[in-house]
């Protein structure tokens, strides 16, 4: 019966017991599964060979409009179970309301932690836990070019396109289509967040990355963050230095960030001084409607870290979570009465918080 293989998480963890007991090797995958297609029956199918027993986790609804957006799932959860549940290649399924799978993982303790292979092993921030205990991570790859993103689209494309419009730039027109998922990023303040604070920084030589931000920087966009960085540079409307002087620094960082695979989405920075009260300076809002605007970002899913008072009042006006972390300034200018979400050593450190929190260990 369908309804026999729909269980709990706390009572998979005590049939993987009886299971591990009577040597069978369990695997486990996870996923949202709406709009169930052939690119998921082909990779279930397969995952399916790897074991004795496949358990497939499956994400809530709760849990996909916090990362999808308020118009997904498609399909309420029971609906998704149940289909899986019909499914000869599964054997069984539970419903989790985490982002990640630390705590399936930890309960289930699978043999086999089978993803596909649109995710590499360094993108999977369960991988350690699995190792840790004797298990083995273990890539699918993709054979069906389909999503569920895409089915989406095709089928809002059959009436009315609503999410596109015509824009006029410089005589010429093009049509700019708004995408039906919102990302989230993380802002990062530069100086005394990501480099070493030097008053008025503009020589490349004198930069300095300060510890765990290039490491927490990858771990955020493994985690599925897009990167900003959102930088407040007076020097220039002092006239200490150019806009050229500034973007030296940026080429000489971007080396350093190609280095450790990190991808910055864009950098975002006020060239005014605080006397000309224009409205792009932190924390005033125009650079981060900007942001919004140009990378479609659901700011109350993205996060605002930085070493001053003015980074957390940023986030706190735009709605973002925010961490205030002990470099540079270490939040002690004062300059804004503000109590951030978390406050953490450096990047790295508020990585870890935030890959807590999505795990529901927070």
């Amino acid at each position: 019966m369908i309804q026999d293989k729909i269980k709990t998480r706390e009572e998979l963890a005590l049939l993987c017991e009886q299971f591990r007991r009577e040597g069978k090797t369990i695997g486990f995958t996870s996923g949202v599964f709406d709009l169930f297609h052939a690119g998921h029956a082909d990779y279930l199918e397969k995952a399916k060979a790897l074991c004795d027993i496949l358990i497939v986790g499956v994400n809530s609804d709760a849990s996909v409009r916090r990362y999808k957006g308020p118009d997904r799932p498609i399909v309420p959860e029971a609906h998704r179970m149940k289909v899986l549940a019909a499914l000869e290649s599964v054997d069984y399924v539970f419903l989790f309301d985490e982002r990640r799978n630390q705590k399936n993982i930890e309960a289930l303790k699978p043999h086999l932690y089978i993803k596909a292979g649109d995710y590499g092993p360094e993108n999977l921030t369960s991988k350690d836990t699995v190792e840790k205990y004797g298990g083995k991570v273990h890539l699918i790859p993709i054979a069906e070019s389909i999503s569920t993103s895409g089915v989406i689209e095709k089928i809002q494309g059959l009436g009315k396109r609503q999410n596109e419009y015509f824009v006029e730039e410089e005589g010429a027109v093009h049509i700019e289509r708004i995408p039906s998922k919102l990302t989230q990023a993380v802002f990062f303040d530069r100086d005394g967040t990501i480099l070493e604070e030097v008053e008025y920084l503009h020589d490349p030589e004198k930069i300095r990355f300060l510890p765990g931000a290039l490491e927490g920087m990858k771990q955020f966009q493994n985690m599925g963050y897009r990167l900003i960085i959102l930088s407040n540079q007076p020097g220039i409307g002092l006239g200490y230095y150019t806009k050229e002087d500034f973007y030296r620094v940026n080429r000489a960082m971007f080396k350093v960030f190609s280095q450790y695979g990190i991808l910055i989405d864009k950098i975002y920075f006020c060239p005014h001084t605080k006397a000309e009260k224009c409205l792009c300076r932190k924390p005033e809002q125009a650079l981060i409607q900007r942001a919004q605007k140009e990378l479609y970002l659901d700011l109350s899913q993205s996060i605002m870290i930085g070493d001053k008072t003015s980074d957390i009042e940023t986030g706190k006006r735009a709605g973002m979570k925010t961490i205030l972390v002990k470099t540079g300034h270490k939040g002690e200018d004062g300059e804004y009465p503000v109590n951030p979400d978390y406050v953490a050593e450096n990047i790295l450190s508020a990585a870890q918080w935030v890959l807590q929190l999505e795990r529901g260990e927070k």
